[in-house]
């Protein structure tokens, strides 16, 4: 019995050495990041650079570990990258439709979240040579549609960027842009082509030139004004400021939405549970954007005399 017990485990030894080896190699096509170990890529729509940044700047400082590289590009450039699996999130100023959904499920095998973080604005901007510092929604649309010709809009490009889409859709209600409209590279490049050209207007994300606090948003705003719109009830004229963002009394308002497409519960899940958490969301605030995950306090306040 003793001697068909010791030839029995000798020819299973070699077996037992094959899948030992085996299973000591780590498969290649599992990540291995964590929330606070390893690089992961996103894709981020251009209009959010400067809050993004910050926000990756802040959470690769408390994880030494990570690295979150971000490719910033027009938000339908963006939203393309839910078919590449090596993009774990997109930021961008929608969530998926649908039809995106449905391919993210059967096509790419991952149950992707969606959640809005935070409010931004869109800014109007002006050369300091222009007058025109208050304008109503009517004045804007008969800029943009070309109806008045005393300014040229200029955008962040004039096709694929949410800025455009927004104006489009919201703005103009499917309407058709000018064909004078300029179509800047970015968002800097829009507060560039205004601060030179006295007859342009520029229409931004608010995150680039809403912090007064930041050095180098100060010095976009040496080179523009900001226009005050009417409220959508035309009882006065209020800047993008947080306060008219969160009563949505400044009329061009949209959402800031991430979209985690991420298999593992890796650094994707870490960076989206930051973004939605209190830091995060104390760096949108400070970024002049509206935190919506976590409660804002309103107090009234009076001047003594």
């Amino acid at each position: 019995m003793n001697k068909i017990s010791l030839g029995y485990w000798f020819k299973l030894l070699p077996l037992v050495f094959v899948f030992s080896n085996c299973g000591g190699d780590s498969d290649p096509n599992v990540p291995t990041d964590t929330y606070d170990s390893g690089t992961i890529h996103i894709s981020v729509d251009e209009s959010f650079k400067p809050v993004i940044d910050s926000q990756i700047q802040v959470y690769e400082s408390s994880y030494p570990k990570t690295k979150i590289i971000a490719d910033y590009k027009p938000e339908a450039e963006c939203l393309k990258d839910l078919r590449v699996d090596s993009v774990r999130m997109i930021i961008a100023t929608r969530g998926y439709t649908p039809a995106e959904k449905a391919f993210l499920n059967d096509s790419v095998h991952v149950d992707a979240s969606k959640e809005v973080i935070a409010r931004d604005a869109i800014a109007v901007v002006i050369n300091p040579a222009s007058n025109d510092t208050t304008m109503t929604m009517a004045d804007i649309t008969a800029i943009l549609t070309g109806v008045n010709k005393k300014y040229t809009p200029v955008m962040d490009g004039t096709s694929a960027t949410s800025t455009v889409r927004f104006i489009i859709d919201s703005v103009l209600k499917g309407g058709k842009l000018s064909p004078s409209t300029v179509g800047a590279k970015s968002s800097n490049g829009v507060i560039d082509y205004v601060a030179k050209s006295p007859n342009a207007i520029g229409f931004l994300g608010v995150s680039w030139i809403g912090n007064p606090e930041d050095s180098t948003q100060l010095s976009y705003l040496s080179k523009v004004k900001v226009v005050q719109i009417e409220t959508p009830d035309k009882s006065k004229y209020v800047t993008p400021a947080q306060y008219n963002i969160y009563f949505r009394k400044y009329p061009m308002i949209r959402d800031l939405v991430y979209i985690l497409k991420e298999k593992n519960t890796g650094l994707g899940h870490g960076f989206a549970n930051f973004l939605r958490g209190q830091r995060g969301q104390l760096i949108f605030k400070r970024a002049y954007l509206m935190p919506v995950m976590q409660p804002n306090q309103i107090r009234n306040a009076a001047i003594r005399e």
